[in-house]
């Protein structure tokens, strides 16, 4: 469903990730764990096609990304879950969550979709005709997953969701996204919070310092000597 290829970026003359490559196949959650600066935003961006390659490629669902248009990854079939939510504070949840579901051109009833979406998250239809801002933000990290599973997609891509949460609220986020990748959904979590990530996850990937020095099983990496000492 994803890959990176050897995957070069820069900001400027600095270099970011150098040499990334990694899959994520059908099914799977996949996260990506490292420090702060480890590069794992920037994988993100370069994921999402704000910010270009130096070098290597990307795939999405066997199409190179240079090939496609940002604003039309939505349609292919992929939900993004970015740091810090990024809601549109002045307007309801209902409508932003509506504007996934326009993104990603999903198929059948807005009303029948958003349904399916409130009973995953109960609390979010507590909040329905709220402004987005005046959520708490454990709500708003709700709403932004419900934008991003509106329409059904193959593929979530979260960056930093637990940012943020209580203790208790990342248990639950947690739990919500193995839920949904029991229900067929694949998940790449980019992630500082290891050893939670790393409880849902099939695989994971360690980045330090834009490199990848560490990938396997979920269960290998909470073992790894390297990994633990270098963030665990």
């Amino acid at each position: 469903m994803l890959e990176l290829d050897k995957v070069d970026t820069n900001y400027g003359v600095v270099a970011m990730l150098r040499d990334v490559s990694f899959k994520v196949e059908a099914g799977e959650v996949v996260c990506v764990l490292g420090p702060n600066g480890a590069g794992k935003t920037t994988t993100f961006r370069a994921i999402s096609g704000l910010l270009p390659l130096a070098g290597g490629r990307i795939r999405i669902m066997g199409q190179e990304l240079a090939a496609t248009r940002t604003e039309a990854l939505s349609a292919l079939g992929i939900g993004f879950v970015p740091e810090g939510r990024r809601l549109f504070a002045d307007i309801s949840v209902r409508d932003n969550i509506r504007l996934g579901f326009e993104a990603q051109r999903a198929e059948g009833r807005f009303a029948d979709r958003l349904e399916a979406m409130l009973e995953l998250f109960p609390r979010v239809r507590e909040r329905i005709s709220q402004r987005a801002g005046t959520l708490s933000g454990g709500e708003q990290a709700m709403v932004a997953l419900a934008r991003a599973l509106i329409g059904a997609p193959k593929l979530v891509i979260m960056d930093e969701p637990s940012l943020g949460l209580s203790p208790k609220l990342i248990d639950e986020y947690f739990d919500t996204v193995a839920e949904i990748n029991r229900r067929g959904t694949t998940v790449l979590l980019i992630e500082q919070n290891a050893e939670t990530a790393l409880s849902i996850a099939h695989r994971g990937i360690m980045l330090v310092k834009g490199r990848v020095v560490a990938s396997g099983k979920a269960s290998e990496l909470l073992e790894n000597d390297a990994v633990r000492h270098l963030y665990l």
